[in-house]
């Protein structure tokens, strides 16, 4: 039985830094990051399926979700501001971004490189999966600019606007039913979650 270092590589996430490029009240690292985008990944397929009756395979959306960014164990996080300047950079970081993930999916036993290919390779999971991850991965991205302003930093209000608004676009009812319900909550202190 050979060793590897496939699991080592994504504990590195907990030490990869989101929003690099503007100051942070609160870090928030990458492995932080793809659990909350799991969890409202895995929400927004269970509204899907019990409130709006179009059932979807919401552990499945919830497991992919939370290997979304695991090529960044490799390429690090590239803030959205860049990664999204032009054409040629966002389809060069997207084929960076497939061969990290074809990098360390290559690192598992052969046994197992087919279960992890489904979580790892964009084009093995189902775009409505996608489509739910990505809306998740942007909700995620909304509370910590939020999170940010309630901190005093006004450093995320122009990305909370910017990222409200691609939200709203998104036109999902599960979404429009998790902002509604869901958010308003992240504005509560402590105090008032606990009443």
């Amino acid at each position: 039985m050979n060793e590897s270092p496939f699991f080592a590589h994504l504990g590195r996430l907990r030490w990869i830094k989101r929003w690099g490029l503007m100051r942070n009240a609160y870090e928030e690292n990458v492995m932080e990051h793809s659990w909350e985008v799991a969890v409202i990944a895995h929400a927004l397929a269970v509204i899907r399926g019990e409130i709006f009756q179009r059932p979807i395979d919401a552990e499945r959306v919830a497991t992919a979700a939370l290997y979304h960014d695991v090529s960044e164990a490799i390429t690090g996080d590239l803030p959205t501001p860049i990664k999204y300047h032009s054409p040629a950079i966002r389809d060069a970081y997207k084929d960076l971004e497939q061969k990290a993930s074809q990098e360390l999916l290559a690192l598992l036993p052969e046994a197992l490189k087919p279960a992890f290919a489904r979580m790892l390779l964009r084009e093995a999971i189902p775009e409505e999966f996608c489509v739910l991850i990505k809306a998740a991965d942007r909700i995620a991205a909304y509370l910590k600019c939020c999170a940010e302003r309630r901190a005093g930093n006004t450093e995320f209000v122009n990305a909370e606007q910017e990222i409200r608004e691609k939200i709203r676009q998104l036109e999902l009812p599960e979404v429009d039913y998790f902002m509604a319900v869901f958010v308003p909550g992240y504005e509560l202190t402590l105090d008032r979650l606990v009443l």
